[in-house]
């Protein structure tokens, strides 16, 4: 029997048709914490995914192909900071908006912005704030996509 060797699938990140739910990676590793996150977005029409760590972030960002994620900071196996400098790295990820939830101290919010985050929501948050900040960074993303360039910040 001859092998045939096919080609798996890719993930793109390409426009989504009008009018779809827009698609949030929530990464936490506090279920109650991603959970609420999730609800609130989702009461909001959000589609959300969630990780537990920034590993699992990473391992599952091309196939759910989001329109923005949202980081804890503090995470087993691999922080926030870790994974959004990762995404910042990967150049199929690398324009995709990253917001930090998280206690927001001078010290993560210098280390967020050195990793490339695009936005910061502060723990406790009011539910109010985070999807305001997701619907910012998502409308930011489809901004960029209407004018033909890559979504986020520009980087590249």
């Amino acid at each position: 029997m001859a092998k045939t060797r096919t080609r798996g699938l890719r993930a793109t990140y390409s426009r989504r048709v009008s009018g779809a739910p827009r698609r949030v990676l929530v990464v936490d590793d506090n279920k109650v914490i991603r959970q609420l996150i999730k609800v609130n977005l989702e009461l909001e029409g959000f589609e959300v995914v969630t990780a537990s760590d920034g590993a699992e972030c990473l391992e599952v960002v091309h196939r759910v192909c989001p329109d923005a994620i949202t980081l804890d900071v503090v995470m087993p196996r691999l922080d926030g900071f870790g994974a959004a400098a990762r995404l910042r790295a990967d150049p199929r990820t690398r324009h995709l908006p990253v917001a930090i939830v998280s206690a927001c101290t001078q010290h993560e919010v210098e280390a967020g912005i050195a990793a490339g985050v695009d936005a910061f929501v502060a723990k406790p948050f009011e539910p109010a704030e985070l999807v305001r900040v997701v619907r910012r960074l998502v409308e930011r993303k489809d901004r960029w996509e209407r004018k033909g360039a890559p979504a986020g910040r520009g980087r590249g």
